[in-house]
């Protein structure tokens, strides 16, 4: 691992638990965490499935004990999740795609830039930047779609043992 890559995963890690910290603290925090987890979950499957069938790798890792990006999949992905769904909390739905889009383009063009720059991601068997996007901006959509059926479900609540 060159010198690069190294301070560039500790500086993503330092970043990624800064600004969790800091999105956590605005209301209502169980909405955030839930899209947190959700986003982690979801995008943690979806990169073990495309690393195991060969079409992304981790060649650099700050944790090797993953054959996932760790800080991408469980921290810095959450995260930008949960700044998008702040952002779109009361937008119609043109809205809510359109600011998909503010997310998922830098964060393709950053990916596109590690990509093609550094050993941080390779891409195999017909993966490209593109495709990168349009999964980005789908998971952001799916999400969004998730945390507004939580909100929209009915409050039940759990009977108290007596």
């Amino acid at each position: 691992m060159n010198k690069f890559e190294k301070y560039t995963l500790r500086f993503l890690l330092i970043f990624g638990l800064v600004s969790f910290f800091n999105l956590m603290r605005k209301t209502p925090v169980k909405d955030w965490m839930l899209i947190f987890l959700f986003k982690g979950y979801l995008s943690s499957i979806l990169d073990q499935l495309l690393a195991k069938k060969g079409y992304i790798s981790y060649p650099v890792k700050l944790f090797k004990l993953f054959d996932i990006s760790f800080i991408f999949d469980y921290l810095l992905y959450p995260i930008a999740c949960v700044y998008y769904n702040q952002v779109t909390k009361s937008s119609n739905l043109l809205a809510v795609f359109m600011k998909s889009l503010y997310f998922s383009v830098p964060m393709t063009l950053v990916e596109h830039f590690f990509e093609t720059r550094t050993s941080l991601i390779k891409f195999k068997k017909g993966w490209s930047s593109f495709t990168s996007f349009y999964t980005i901006t789908i998971t952001f959509l799916i999400s969004r779609t998730f945390i507004a059926i939580i909100r929209k479900s009915p409050n039940t609540q759990v009977p108290e043992n007596k």
